[in-house]
């Protein structure tokens, strides 16, 4: 059974996670490797319900346990029906989001204790976690300004919730990477995003092992 690659896109809003991902997914198809993109919370029939609670319902109260264990949820479901039979497959598996964020948004910005998140996480991904996780570091007020549509939910915390997810993702990304055993990638998001979608290539085509090249060998 082939592993595949699996690589997350993350950082806070604004950062543009979502742009870097579709880039990266377009030129590993371009080269002719299979390529699965996905969206946390998303993806399946589940996190797409579990996504327009989380993010789509603004008037709607949820506290920060509750948040984490609808993202986990939603997270489990996609783990589950897309990640895992695409990494079986071979295939480079891109996660725009993944168990990052998580530790951020409702660990570090809303108070929850990271090592309790962490215990769910490790049920939720079954043992799977990325082997490269690319955090797109940038200031909250560039990342909030950058925003041109209405904000979800989310969003709509307030630029002091957002500078503490920003400090936040280098913690976490540490426990992270002790957790998983792979060193991050941490990448200036104030960059032209050009040069960012090149670095991330250039990054993810010298890491993936051969059987998931798609015969590039």
């Amino acid at each position: 059974m082939t592993r595949g690659f699996f690589v997350t896109i993350d950082g806070g809003d604004g950062a543009g996670k979502s742009l870097q991902a579709k880039r990266l997914e377009e030129s590993l198809r371009a080269d002719g490797i299979p390529t699965l993109l996905c969206r946390d919370p998303g993806s399946t029939r589940l996190g797409e319900a579990v996504r327009e609670i989380l993010l789509g319902r603004r008037e709607m109260q949820i506290s920060p346990r509750s948040e984490m264990l609808l993202f986990m949820a939603a997270r489990a479901e996609m783990v589950c029906e897309t990640i895992l039979p695409a990494l079986e497959a071979g295939g480079v598996v891109i996660a725009d989001r993944f168990l990052l964020s998580t530790l951020v948004y409702q660990g570090i910005a809303g108070g929850l204790p990271l090592d309790e998140i962490m215990q769910v996480g490790r049920v939720t991904v079954q043992g799977r976690f990325p082997d490269l996780t690319i955090l797109l570091d940038l200031p909250a007020e560039i990342g909030m300004a950058r925003i041109n549509r209405p904000l979800d939910r989310i969003e709509q915390k307030g630029l002091e919730f957002h500078k503490k997810v920003a400090a936040g993702y280098r913690r976490a990304l540490d426990l992270l990477a002790e957790e998983s055993g792979t060193a991050p990638l941490r990448i200036d998001a104030a960059r032209d995003p050009d040069a960012i979608a090149a670095q991330i290539y250039a990054e993810v085509i010298r890491r993936l092992p051969p059987r998931a090249e798609g015969g590039r060998e």
